[in-house]
């Protein structure tokens, strides 16, 4: 039995919450008070690290069941039913463009810039972007399918935002500029 005692002021949330967990676990605050520090300390690195808000904006993204997981190779794989454009349903392409216009009004509420807007696609793993000198943005994505699926969906989810952009297409990348 540990002999060690630390006394803690707790606010009144703090105060509720271990109340709870005391009640659903039947732990003595003592031992949630031990296990929590070990959680802490075991995380530490991970809850300091400069990702740390990237990690706290997945758990967000994920645990309200609006965005999943997706292996890579399973994305390029429903992609590549897309890959001739003489062989895409125009069911599918609408519901893309639907999906698109349904983030258009999000977008409206919640980015200002075309910056934002690619920062957040970056975070959803959907593509890379550096910003250049001038402005524009370099923009790379993991395959020619995805690129695809992201030109279109960025053409139509910024439609209610305060810009038009400017795309220019090379070989590996995309130019993307404000208008």
């Amino acid at each position: 039995m540990p002999t060690d005692r630390v006394t803690v002021s707790l606010d009144e949330e703090t105060k509720e919450t271990l109340e709870d967990l005391t009640d659903r676990t039947g732990e003595s605050q003592s031992q949630l008070i031990r296990e929590a520090i070990a959680f802490y300390a075991a995380n530490f690195d991970s809850a300091h690290a400069s990702d740390s808000d990237h990690l706290q904006t997945y758990y967000e993204m994920l645990s309200t069941g609006e965005h999943v997981l997706l292996d890579i190779d399973l994305l390029h794989a429903l992609l590549s039913q897309f890959s001739d454009p003489a062989q895409r349903d125009e069911g599918v392409l609408e519901m893309i463009d639907q999906v698109a216009q349904y983030h258009a009004q999000e977008y409206a509420e919640r980015f200002d810039s075309l910056e934002d807007v690619l920062e957040w696609l970056s975070l959803c793993g959907f593509l890379t972007v550096r910003r250049d000198e001038r402005g524009s943005f370099h923009v790379v994505f993991p395959s020619e399918s995805v690129r695809w699926l992201m030109i279109r969906f960025i053409r139509g989810s910024i439609t209610d935002l305060p810009f038009e952009i400017e795309i220019e297409e090379s070989v590996s990348k995309v130019l993307l500029r404000e208008r």
